[in-house]
């Protein structure tokens, strides 16, 4: 399988050089040059199989050309040691739980599969990699994890300080060994800038072998395609038209549900479900994409001013305003209404939220026809923000999963940086 960038001005690569390389050489993020529908069978057998096996199933339409069957059925099992259940909240809304993994975020999923994709290539090309990844709060955690102890591997987390949660930034700045946090005193924006910099940057990379795990990276977004196929396995009653409704920050997760609906998922529609960060809300509603600097919301994996991903979303609908929306509608919510929400279907049903999760739901709440079954991506354990869920629902009502506790008590260890590519490139040239 050959990878082309969305600029369309570099040269098509295979998988490994994709992987490796993150960011194509004209800034465009790659794309699969074709997309493989599943067939019939495999609809009428999903609800027999198992997360594991189902997922291996669709791995093979994107990844078996480019890796030994049996390599590649090893790395989709191991990644997937934990389920994505689907959990009925109220009427025909359900929560995809994809916080079941070990740093409790729906990150775990493309995180661990490229780092044992990436392990796979490395052990046949015996090099150091140096994993650039810039995070709002999960990925980062998801990634640090993902490939600690990863021989050949070197992960370089940058984050905006002060802008992600206790336990997001305790479970990368404690881990040491082959993962350094950098505290960048900026914005999201300003650490993805840092990267994409250091991608256009060929000197520095003709002094070190760098590559992203950032969902710009396919080994890292496709992945996630694989929990919309369980959701729609897990489903009892198919026969109604499925909605995704899904929080959306740098559009990565979004992008692999639309990925799925090209490979045959029946799904009827996806909703982008934003905070204040409105670009895509606004761009679908007037066809105008305008980035522009993001905000800080109670919400902050979804703070992102200028989301890589729709890049590969023009891209898959031939830049049609009109294909797009007919796909996707959009919402948007300030921390007032996702503190609302939150409460009151804690108050109602029982089910405790996590601030993304919440955007999710509304929009369903609000957007949902008779004839639909909705499904709201529950992206992050709520104890990942004890401190915000806390002040909405009251103290001690928040579960705390033992495998967050222990993070909580490693030592915090970080170079601080400004964001200024000169000091970044200088750390980098000194590795």
């Amino acid at each position: 399988m050959k990878y082309y960038s969305t600029n369309h001005k570099a040269l098509e690569v295979d998988l490994e050089n994709a992987v490796v390389q993150g960011l194509a050489s004209d800034r465009g993020l790659f794309m699969p040059e074709r997309i493989e529908p599943l067939d019939g069978t495999f609809f009428n057998e999903i609800g027999s199989m198992s997360f594991q096996e189902l997922s291996f199933e669709v791995a093979k339409k994107f990844f078996c050309e480019d890796i030994p069957e049996a390599i590649l059925k090893k790395i989709v099992f191991d990644t997937l040691s934990f389920d994505t259940p689907l959990v009925p909240v109220k009427n025909n809304i359900y929560s995809l739980e994809l916080f079941h993994g070990p740093t409790a975020a729906f990150k775990d999923v493309g995180a661990r599969f490229m780092a044992r994709l990436l392990s796979y290539f490395l052990g046949q090309e015996k090099k150091m990699v140096h994993v650039l990844v810039a995070t709002s709060g999960d990925t980062g955690s998801a990634v640090a994890n993902g490939f600690l102890g990863v021989e050949g591997i070197h992960v370089h987390v940058l984050y905006p300080a002060g802008k992600v949660s206790e336990i997001q930034e305790k479970q990368f700045t404690t881990l040491g060994r082959n993962i350094t946090a950098l505290e960048i005193t900026g914005s999201f924006d300003d650490c993805q800038a840092l990267v994409k910099s250091a991608f256009m940057d060929s000197s520095l990379k003709e002094q070190i072998t760098i590559t992203s795990a950032n969902s710009i990276n396919v080994a890292r977004f496709l992945p996630q395609a694989f929990y919309y196929f369980n959701a729609y396995a897990k489903l009892k009653n198919k026969s109604r038209k499925i909605v995704f409704s899904v929080p959306s920050g740098n559009f990565g997760n979004l992008t692999a549900g639309l990925f799925a609906k090209k490979m045959g998922l029946p799904v009827h529609r996806f909703i982008a479900a934003n905070n204040r960060n409105d670009i895509v809300y606004k761009y679908l509603k007037t066809g105008i994409f305008e980035p522009r600097p993001s905000v800080s919301t109670i919400a902050n994996a979804m703070d992102v001013g200028d989301p890589s991903n729709f890049a590969r979303i023009f891209d898959l609908y031939g830049n049609s305003h009109e294909a797009i929306t007919n796909t996707m509608v959009g919402t948007t919510y300030g921390d007032e209404q996702i503190r609302e929400t939150l409460l009151s279907v804690y108050n109602s049903t029982g089910y405790l939220l996590d601030p993304h999760g919440a955007v999710g739901y509304r929009a369903l709440e609000e957007l949902l026809k008779d004839d639909e079954t909705g499904i709201f991506l529950e992206t992050a354990h709520p104890a990942k923000f004890t401190g915000t869920v806390e002040e909405i629902v009251g103290t001690g009502n928040v579960p705390m999963p033992e495998k967050l506790k222990d993070f909580m008590k490693g030592t915090k260890n970080t170079v601080i940086l400004e964001p200024d590519y000169k000091l970044f490139r200088s750390y980098l040239s000194e590795l």
